[in-house]
């Protein structure tokens, strides 16, 4: 019987069969939430129904095959034993952003592990930085830098370079970063767009290119903090997204032309966490405020006050939800650090590599629809699609009417 298919057939029962592996390897190699077995069902499934219905005696050999290589891999596995890293003593690190989040939980652990840390903070006398000063040791140094000003970056590099003599620095993390708008992109102010970019990107972009030489001194390590808003089209995200999307952009194209210097370059995309102002109702209102009073009446009354409401609370009830648990973004900093082979890409916290696994190989209304069912959930429609459909609705009922009124006068 396995006679009668032809060479073309096991051609693409191998392609099929290379596919579905290297799929599920990429999985379980990221850091997903869902349990191995989950995902390897997901693969089984897929390659079942694919499958079945052109010869089942090919699959159910496959799948015994599968079994049976599954049972020798379970007899013969010893338990892995701990990835290698290398020592911390005697190696310096900068870290942008240290005022509060993911920048001054990173700061923290990497003086406690024996860096020499510079951490930057916008106040000097802010809590995080006397925090900073307080807690740590005297190998931590704070500066103050405004990534957005190439004078005050410029004089934390003569700073650092008068700290470390003739040594390189071995870390740049590039944490700093801002949102500062929500809604939609015809809600949102060019300001709100040209503001994420001069942080998230241009910022970035100076700290980077100004402390290169000393990473390549070294031959050390870049790991910066993106998001997935960068990769992924989240509603009502577009400025903070595009911003994301272009210094995700500029990080992999570093990662190449860095790679003959023996700097490693890696990016960080967290999940929901609790940092900065996401959990302030204060600054909530005061966005809300500043939106509602910035756009034009025609644009109010094509969307309506309660539409935008509606985006505010859906942001800041998504706010409240968020981990305040940073570890995972902090523990997978220290890996990029201190990992012989550092990734090109961390996924830190839960959801995040389903998330990319449903964006990479699920169809597009698939995808779209789980980031609209994961983010923001919206009910309101614009009011001027909500007058709209009123009207279609009520030219639907007078039709309708008038319909059954001519039949009824037919019938006499």
């Amino acid at each position: 019987m396995m006679d009668d298919y032809t060479l073309p057939f096991w051609i693409y029962l191998g392609v099929l069969t290379v596919f579905v592996a290297g799929a599920m390897k990429k999985i379980l190699a990221s850091h997903l939430s869902a349990a191995p077995p989950l995902v390897a069902w997901l693969g089984a499934t897929v390659l079942v129904e694919r499958l079945w219905a052109l010869c089942l005696p090919a699959v159910l050999l496959l799948l015994a095959l599968l079994g049976l290589a599954c049972c020798l891999y379970a007899t013969t596995r010893t338990a892995p034993l701990p990835p290698a890293t290398l020592p911390a003593h005697g190696k310096a690190v900068l870290i942008t952003g240290c005022d509060s989040g993911f920048g001054n939980a990173t700061a923290k652990r990497l003086d406690a592990l024996g860096f020499q840390v510079f951490a930057t903070v916008m106040d000097l006398s802010g809590g995080g930085a006397r925090e900073l000063q307080k807690t740590c040791s005297p190998r931590l140094t704070v500066l103050q830098v405004d990534i957005t000003q190439p004078q005050q970056v410029q004089q934390a590099l003569l700073d650092t370079k008068a700290k470390l003599g003739l040594k390189g620095l071995w870390g740049l993390v590039n944490n700093a970063g801002v949102c500062v708008n929500f809604g939609d992109a015809e809600l949102s102010l060019m300001s709100n767009f040209r503001g994420c970019m001069e942080v998230n990107f241009f910022g970035t972009l100076s700290v980077t290119k100004s402390f290169l030489p000393l990473l390549r001194r070294a031959k050390g390590r870049i790991i910066t903090i993106s998001s997935p808003a960068g990769d992924q089209p989240f509603p009502c995200l577009a400025a903070y997204g595009a911003s994301k999307a272009a210094l995700n952009l500029f990080i992999n194209t570093l990662r190449h032309e860095l790679e003959p210097w023996g700097v490693q370059v890696s990016t960080v995309l967290p999940s929901s966490f609790k940092t900065g102002q996401s959990s302030n109702s204060v600054y909530w209102e005061q966005q809300h405020k500043q939106l509602l009073q910035s756009l034009s009446p025609a644009l109010l009354e094509d969307y309506g006050e309660d539409y935008v409401t509606e985006t505010k609370e859906l942001f800041q009830s998504h706010a409240s939800q968020a981990n305040p648990d940073l570890s995972p973004v902090v523990d997978t900093i220290v890996q990029a650090l201190l990992s012989p082979q550092p990734r090109a890409r961390y996924f830190a916290g839960p959801g995040v590599g389903l998330m990319y696994f449903i964006h990479s190989y699920c169809p597009f209304s698939i995808s779209n629809r789980f980031l609209q069912k994961l983010f923001v959930k919206k009910k309101l429609m614009p009011r001027a699609l909500r007058k709209h459909s009123g009207f279609d609705l009520n030219l639907s009922l007078h039709n309708n009417n008038n319909n059954e009124e001519e039949a009824e006068e037919k019938l006499k």
